[in-house]
């Protein structure tokens, strides 16, 4: 009598039955969050240490549910390897446009007004991209699939691509307007005392403290980033352009490429929950009629800048239309 060998599984067996070799970003991306809904705790510690019941009451517990979260996927199907390799031929453009307006002694032609906007808004925005960055980063960690890690973490290093371009402007403005734009005391007092920052401040700091995995998603990006990337990147461009700043314009236009990669996903992921479980509706409608009015009151605030602040506000009420009509419906 002679018995059958089983047959070795192959690698790509472990994502699922999908009976084809799977591409290189499910490889590296697909079910390697061991630790989701692990029993009796998703870690190999005490079920009651602190880590254990944080991801228990944040993650699991979530009202955002889904049978499945393995199923979504980043439109971009982004890994480390295609990231790096994307991202450093867009900072070879960005270094050449900034060559080319260094060249053109760019800075010094523009009028004291425009810096003092800028010294305003534009250079304290580094924080405002920082607390963004934070959040997707805690939006990556909590999150149930590494499908929507990955996608959260390259969002973070977006952020952070942004805020290092504001903290170099802010130091080649200063070489030709004044030390104060490069000082960082200086700027953190606008960003903690000016009117026009208080909004704003009070709903990114707020959204630090969205501890379940899916309010901070969707507080991010379904409500507070869309109102805020529009306001900066749509709205503060073209007053950029008519007042002549054509660097400060060229590098926030080239930061709205990250945003409209982003927003691929967030409206996927949200689709994808949608779909996967019709209460999931509820839940996140909810979450958004609580942080949009934030959004709404930061946008506000920082519109007071703009010669029309009605048309910057309706610049970025219909942006964030636009975005929210790609998932809602």
């Amino acid at each position: 009598m002679t018995t059958a060998k089983a047959r070795p599984r192959k690698t790509w067996s472990l994502n699922g039955d999908t009976r084809r070799k799977p591409t290189e970003y499910e490889a590296v991306t697909g079910n390697f969050h061991y630790h989701f809904n692990r029993k009796p705790a998703p870690f190999d510690l005490d079920p009651g240490s602190a880590i254990n019941r944080w991801y228990l009451k944040h993650r699991e517990g979530s009202p955002l549910q889904a049978e499945d979260w393995e199923g979504f996927r980043d439109p971009a199907a982004l890994n480390y390897r295609r990231y790096i390799a994307l991202q450093h031929d867009r900072e070879v453009y960005a270094e050449g446009v900034v060559d080319h307006y260094e060249a053109l002694d760019h800075d010094a032609t523009l009028n004291s007004d425009w810096v003092e906007t800028l010294n305003r808004v534009y250079v304290p925005s580094r924080y405002l991209f920082h607390v963004l960055q934070i959040t997707s980063l805690y939006v990556g960690q909590l999150a149930p699939s590494a499908y929507i890690t990955n996608a959260a973490f390259f969002q973070a290093a977006d952020e952070l691509r942004a805020l290092q371009w504001v903290a170099y402007r802010a130091k080649s403005l200063s070489l030709s307007h004044g030390t104060h734009l490069a000082n960082t005391e200086e700027t953190r007092r606008i960003w903690e005392n000016d009117e026009l920052w208080q909004p704003a401040r009070e709903t990114l700091e707020r959204l630090l403290l969205a501890y379940d995995w899916g309010e901070a998603f969707v507080a991010l990006n379904l409500a507070v980033k869309p109102a805020l990337d529009a306001l900066l990147k749509e709205a503060f461009v073209d007053l950029a352009s008519e007042r002549g700043d054509g660097l400060t314009a060229a590098l926030l236009q080239e930061s709205r490429v990250d945003t409209t990669r982003s927003q691929a996903w967030h409206i996927a992921l949200a689709r994808y929950a949608l779909a996967a479980n019709p209460a999931n509706r509820e839940v996140i409608n909810g979450w958004v009629e609580k942080w949009r009015p934030l959004a709404d009151r930061a946008v506000e605030g920082l519109a007071g800048v703009f010669p029309d602040p009605d048309a910057a506000r309706d610049r970025v009420a219909k942006s964030v239309a636009a975005f929210t009509a790609q998932w809602a419906d």
